[in-house]
């Protein structure tokens, strides 16, 4: 039998590589009690990232969405509270100046654009996705606020601010992006998140607006607030491009047709949402209203500016914003969103009665803080009862159907409301808006005893 030859160890055969290893240290062995701590921080910390990819994973998607609004409507923001005067500071020929009625057809119009866009949006996004109409309406508006600075005059200002409208008509899509993202019993607070990153967007957006407005300029004084309007809402569809990943699936063609009067037919025969798309038309009008000659009536009153208008917002964000992300929350759970929606409809309707009542101008922003609270949660809670009585396939289009009919209020609430102002007086908006909001809150405790059957 052959034998086999094994080749020797290297280390036997060399005196001075066995002299070294013999001289190397042994390395101590760790005790039992350092090998246990240290297998339990690892233990803790592989926990730590568990939970931390698990928050992640759930909320990022929802804190792209929040970023994306919230840049948005900072760009909205700018342009709400200077809108007043912007229009006045434009040539309204044949007129020899711009009407009170003129100034708040640039809000009807608006919100008209918006009653046309959100049902199409709300269904279409069911259809084809989020994404693709988010990205196309956030870019639409950067255009459109670039030819708003440009215009000179209020007609086409007018066309202007209806064209726009149908741009920010993507309201009901992000809820329905939260609603995809979002399981039941999150829907509410994200809901809320959303709200609060508007409310912020009024913050910092309307404070931008009314110190970048120059009314003391001869020509274009408002030009840089509505280009700097176009760059965030520039921003904001980067994002939606960069950031935002589709929350559906892209669904066949024949199974949703964007049809405004077949989803009203559908809504109307749920009566929890039947009665809460009326108390959100009492709402809207009111508030629609309000913000149309707000501006008009601090001049007339109190000869407030732009920059002044401007501030009061940073108020009126802050209040929402606290509102939307700490205090509403626990309300919902004691009370449930019936009776805190009938709660921010008195509020709100009560402060319209205070203020008509109130000639001191240090007391407008604290009367105004009071009806944001309960302006706060108003919205949110008309979503989220609309979301809850609403099959998940159909949700956008609820959400679209309740904008729409929001926007039928924002159109004719500002129309209503510029003839009151120059027909009645300053303070007839005012008491518009509370004759409006204290019926919808009888309406929204109807939804409540509804909902317990």
């Amino acid at each position: 039998m052959p034998s086999v030859s094994v080749p020797a160890d290297p280390v036997d055969d060399d005196p001075v590589a066995v002299t070294a290893a013999a001289s190397q240290p042994l390395r101590p062995q760790p005790a039992p009690e350092a090998e246990e701590e240290r297998n339990e921080r690892t233990f803790f910390r592989a926990r730590l990232l568990r939970k931390i990819r698990h928050f992640v994973g759930d909320n990022g998607p929802l804190a792209v969405m929040f970023s994306v609004v919230f840049v948005n409507l900072v760009g909205f923001g700018i342009v709400v509270p200077l809108m007043p005067f912007f229009a006045q500071s434009l040539s309204a020929a044949p007129f020899a100046s711009t009407e009170p009625w003129m100034v708040t057809l640039m809000f009807a119009t608006y919100s008209l654009g918006q009653f046309f866009a959100e049902p199409f949006c709300g269904r279409l996004s069911d259809r084809i996705g989020r994404k693709p109409i988010l990205l196309i309406t956030t870019a639409l508006s950067m255009a459109f606020y670039v030819c708003l600075a440009l215009t000179q005059n209020i007609w086409l200002a007018i066309v202007l601010r209806f064209f726009s409208g149908l741009a920010s008509g993507n309201i009901s899509t992000i809820q329905g992006y939260v609603s995809d993202v979002s399981k039941t019993e999150q829907r509410t607070a994200r809901l809320g998140l959303i709200g609060a990153a508007f409310s912020l967007g009024f913050v910092v957006g309307p404070v931008i607006g009314g110190l970048l407005s120059n009314e003391a300029a001869a020509a274009r004084p408002f030009e840089l607030p509505l280009f700097v309007a176009a760059a965030m809402s520039a921003t904001a569809a980067v994002g939606v491009l960069l950031f935002v990943k589709e929350s559906r699936q892209r669904t066949a063609t024949a199974q949703v047709q964007p049809n405004l009067i077949k989803t009203a037919i559908e809504g109307f025969r749920t009566p929890a949402i039947r009665n809460v798309i009326i108390a959100s038309l009492g709402y809207m009008a009111a508030f629609a209203g309000l913000e149309a000659t707000f501006a008009m009536w601090t001049r007339v009153r109190y000869n407030w500016h732009a920059v002044n208008v401007g501030t009061i917002f940073l108020f009126i964000g802050a209040t929402a914003a606290v509102m939307q992300t700490v205090i509403m929350r626990p309300l919902v759970r004691r009370w449930g969103e019936a009776k805190v929606l009938a709660a921010g409809l008195f509020f709100f309707g009560l402060s319209f009665v205070l203020q008509s009542l109130n000639h001191m101008s240090w007391l407008i922003t604290p009367i105004v803080m009071m009806g944001t609270m309960g302006q706060a949660v108003i919205f949110v809670s008309i979503c989220a009862i609309i979301s809850h009585a609403t099959p998940p396939d159909r949700q956008g289009a609820m959400l679209g159907l309740n904008m729409s009919t929001g926007a039928v209020a924002r159109v004719t609430g500002p129309v209503v409301a510029g003839f009151l102002f120059s027909a009645v007086g300053p303070e007839a908006p005012l008491w518009m808006g509370a004759l409006l909001t204290m019926p919808a809150a009888l309406l929204a405790l109807k939804v409540g005893r509804l909902q317990k059957r």
